[in-house]
């Protein structure tokens, strides 16, 4: 079921429209000083909702939405919906922009416009313990599951014949470690921060590098519809974000480190 979080309330329902105001894609009807944000809320501590305290989606992308949002003249509101139906989403006009962890790929570009990075992550190999999967030899014979329409399943199927596995996916994370733990994928595939998580909460869990699957070269960045007057703003935040230490503060709030 996809949900409609709206993070920022205040203003939201505004009817007065600025009419020289850039809207990115029409997708806000209801304001063109908010910004409906496209993401999946399932990549925590990207997105993701806490049930044991409200139903509200937070974690490091959404901090750093709002963050930017403010800096561009902005609110944000956000979407949720499923990872591989993001950059359709905002093609459609259901949402002004994207992010979710998302990185960059020459694919992507064909159909979206994106900032510069502002987070990079390697890709972790989440195994059951005892499985003595430790290399890209032991996966011969293997199924490996990731989440549909990431990176790491364009990773798994580049690498799937020199591995000798089998790739299958899911729309969502804890679709692939329910998976992995009922045995019917011997591995998955999702980045270093967000596999932290559940190795730190799942002690059955095991979490191996593998060089042929560790792809850090582009980053995060957000999505934004072709040749939109947002992506520039939007990109000399980001410069900002970096330069003042915002950025530096956030992702040490999220993911415990510093870079």
């Amino acid at each position: 079921m996809k949900k409609y979080v709206g993070l920022i309330t205040a203003g939201v329902l505004s009817i007065g429209m600025l009419a020289g105001c850039n809207n990115a894609n029409g997708a806000n009807a209801k304001s063109s000083k908010t910004l409906v944000m496209g993401t999946s809320a399932d990549y925590k501590p990207y997105e993701y909702v806490d049930t044991t305290k409200s139903d509200k989606i937070i974690g490091f992308d959404i901090d750093l939405a709002n963050e930017l949002a403010k800096r561009t003249g902005y609110k944000i509101e956000v979407k949720d919906l499923d990872f591989n139906s993001l950059i359709t989403a905002m093609k459609g006009g259901k949402v002004d922009m994207v992010m979710a962890g998302m990185n960059a790929t020459p694919e992507r570009k064909q159909n979206a416009d994106f900032t510069q990075p502002y987070f990079s992550d390697k890709n972790e190999v989440i195994v059951k313990k005892g499985s003595n999967i430790k290399s890209l030899a032991d996966l011969k014979g293997k199924t490996i599951g990731v989440q549909a329409g990431t990176v790491q399943e364009s990773i798994a199927k580049a690498v799937a014949k020199k591995g000798g596995y089998t790739v299958q996916n899911r729309n969502r994370v804890p679709e692939l470690i329910e998976e992995l733990k009922a045995g019917r994928f011997d591995a998955v595939i999702i980045e270093q921060s967000v596999a932290a998580g559940y190795l730190n909460n799942l002690k059955d869990l095991n979490g191996v590098l593998i060089n042929d699957f560790i792809d850090n070269t582009t980053g995060s960045a957000i999505a934004f519809p072709k040749n939109s007057q947002l992506t520039p703003k939007f990109n000399e935040a980001i410069t900002e974000v970096k330069k003042d230490g915002t950025l530096n503060k956030l992702v040490k709030k999220w993911f415990g480190i510093s870079k």
